[in-house]
């Protein structure tokens, strides 16, 4: 594209020259100084109106030159900006077309409202979590930026526009545009198209957290807020901070804390932790397990019982992870 803008103003440049250089050959020719413009003009664009002034000898020559030479050059200008035209609309309707497809597709991802500094990590963080996602924003310069998710332009608080996002199929909706009203519109809307459906909105002022809750919000998070606590945490308790940092987002060590839900038919199903010899199965710690109802068993002991529908939070590395939700999800299989 910027390829093609410089050759529309390399053209129009020389055009510009020839109808100066024109102007000046014809005044020169005896004619007045509009004469001569108006005769330059209608000479290389090809009108084809009589001549202003009888041309001499040397003034039908000077004719020719001007014809050859700004004919051809306001032929290419012409070219190359129609050319920029079409490819720019054509463009625009192949790559639309190439997204609403790849959205289409899609199933479980996760559409994120607002590609600012908050909208960015969320979307890189879920990627590196192995969650699809959808981005949603007005600015198109911002959206020019996006190059590993597929996205919608306009407002997300639009009920077509969550619809092309495929928000019919989407796991999750985070709104996460600068502004609470923007945000509670957003919420209000995706709440309304999918009643089932996991929300997470963003909060700057903490008047605006019972209304995000209010309008259908699961989760209201304040980014201000946990940064503040986050940075105060390293000064109070930075061993603790820095590994739980290290855990959650360092992707080049093996430790990962994740949640796994207990399924109904699991093998650990109906029994104690040690009864089911978690820890020697998997070699996964369960640190905690959270109860269908929201309540938290913290550090559960040896003779707590395994329910389906608990999910565990474990930490282990990736395969010791993989063995645990194995153990918690499959069916156990008869003899």
């Amino acid at each position: 594209m910027n390829r093609r803008w410089r050759h529309v103003a390399l053209g129009i440049a020389l055009l510009g020259l020839i109808v100066v250089i024109g102007s000046i050959g014809y005044v020169m020719l005896g004619f007045g100084v509009l004469d001569a413009v108006y005769q330059t003009v209608t000479t290389i664009t090809t009108v084809g109106f009589r001549e202003v002034e009888p041309l001499d000898r040397n003034g039908k020559v000077f004719t020719i030159v001007l014809i050859l030479a700004g004919v051809g050059t306001a032929l290419y200008t012409l070219t190359v900006l129609f050319e920029l035209l079409v490819e720019g609309h054509v463009g625009r309707a192949v790559e639309r077309r190439r997204m609403d497809k790849k959205i289409a597709s899609l199933s479980g991802h996760v559409v994120v409202c607002g590609w600012g500094r908050v909208g960015r990590t969320i979307a890189r963080e879920l990627a590196l979590g192995g969650k699809q996602v959808v981005v949603i924003d007005e600015d198109p310069d911002r959206l020019a930026t996006v190059t590993a998710y597929p996205y919608v332009q306009g407002d997300a608080s639009d009920d077509d526009v969550l619809r092309q996002a495929g928000i019919e199929r989407a796991s999750a909706l985070v709104a996460a545009v600068s502004t609470d009203p923007a945000n509670l519109f957003i919420t209000l809307s995706g709440r309304s198209l999918r009643p089932d459906l996991f929300i997470v909105a963003r909060a700057r002022e903490e008047s605006s957290v019972a209304k995000l809750e209010r309008a259908g919000a699961d989760r209201v998070v304040n980014p201000q807020e946990i940064g503040g606590a986050r940075m105060a945490a390293f000064l109070v308790q930075p061993h603790v901070t820095e590994f739980l940092d290290v855990v959650m987002h360092d992707r080049e060590i093996e430790l990962r804390l994740e949640e796994i839900e207990v399924a109904p038919d699991s093998p650990l199903a109906g029994i104690s932790i040690s009864e089911a010899h978690v820890r020697d199965r998997t070699g996964a710690l369960i640190l905690a397990i959270r109860e269908p109802g929201g309540d938290f068993i913290t550090s559960p002991d040896a003779r707590t019982q395994v329910r389906p529908g608990q999910v565990l939070i474990a930490i282990g590395t990736p395969a010791q992870l993989a063995a645990l939700t194995e153990a918690a999800t499959r069916a156990t299989t008869g003899g």
